[in-house]
């Protein structure tokens, strides 16, 4: 039986499992649903989902995905769930922070992106989520003013984010100057330099860099203590047998990139039909890349998560923030 929490524009429910691991201080990762409905089709969406779910639980942490189901919020989904918002696919609203009121009042299904689980993740106490990877700021955005949600989310939501970068479908300069003016510490994982999704590298810097889970845990416990407010970027590069064929499926990019503009597609339809024809341009590759870093990314917040749990209850906190 579901937890109920008062918030949030609705009665968002929290499952069992996930209610008794945050009472407990334990390790909670939040994982998002719109790369189930929206990132592959079924039945591989449902088999990725299960798949990071195991991951997560394999090293240490409990896994809480988020969507909304007939207009109620759910921190974690059981089995049949997760299998009802898989074969929903596209038919389940992606849902960013601005939808949440429209999808909850209409008791419609939702599929939630970045800014959403970070906000209903924020809500119930969650510090982690894991991501295949952010959107930020498109190409030519000084002119579109097309800037994802995302952003902004992190800079006013304490989550701490595990992703892939940024996609390279984006623009990931303006993008890290747009998390700079938004406040939002950028850390890469094991390496100097910014990932882009696909490739293990961008050509930028990042800001800072952290070696182990345990370097991650004592930024985001940082960040917590000294009530920022904002979010923190963790970028976890892909995994290197993956990373090869990046340069193909940026060729692919670029050529899906055209078509985009040459079709006037804009707005929250551009990412989906850009990674849907960039997986059809590569034969899959991209698809087969992008479950990679996704389960990369899982295996990684879930031990930043465990080693978050254990500092906190180290040193009596708890799951939630501590007092000044």
């Amino acid at each position: 039986m579901e937890k109920d929490l008062n918030g949030g524009g609705g009665l968002i429910k929290i499952s069992p499992e996930v209610y008794d691991a945050l009472s407990c201080g334990k390790a909670v990762v939040a994982l998002e649903s719109t790369i189930i409905s929206h990132g592959m089709p079924y039945p591989q969406n449902l088999q990725t989902a299960k798949a990071v779910e195991a991951i997560v639980r394999k090293n240490g942490a409990t896994p809480a995905t988020i969507a909304i189901l007939d207009g109620t919020p759910y921190v974690g989904l059981n089995h049949e769930q997760l299998e009802r918002l898989a074969i929903l696919g596209r038919k389940a609203q992606k849902t960013a922070r601005r939808d949440i009121p429209f999808v909850v009042a209409a008791g419609g299904n939702g599929a939630t992106t970045v800014s959403a689980t970070m906000f209903f993740a924020s809500k119930v106490g969650i510090p982690v989520f894991v991501t295949g990877g952010l959107g930020g700021v498109h190409r030519h955005g000084e002119q579109t003013m097309d800037i994802s949600s995302d952003l902004t989310e992190l800079g006013k939501t304490p989550v701490a984010v595990i992703s892939a970068g940024v996609k390279s479908i984006l623009d990931i300069p303006r993008t890290l100057e747009y998390l700079e003016t938004q406040g939002v510490t950028v850390a890469a994982y094991k390496t100097d330099e910014f990932p882009a999704f696909f490739t293990e590298s961008s050509g930028c810097k990042a800001p800072c860099r952290l070696n182990t889970p345990e370097e991650c845990a004592k930024l985001i416990d940082a960040n917590l203590n000294l009530r920022l407010e904002n979010g923190i970027l963790i970028a976890v590069p892909i995994p290197k047998e993956y990373a090869a064929s990046g340069n193909m499926i940026e060729s692919a990019i670029q050529k899906a990139l055209q078509e985009a503009k040459d079709n006037n597609v804009i707005g929250s339809a551009a990412t989906p039909f850009l990674l849907n024809r960039v997986n059809q341009l590569t034969g899959g590759a991209s698809l087969a890349a992008n479950i990679a870093l996704v389960k990369n990314n899982a295996l990684v917040g879930a031990k930043v998560a465990a080693s978050l749990a254990n500092l906190r209850r180290s040193i009596n906190k708890g799951p939630g923030r501590s007092a000044l």
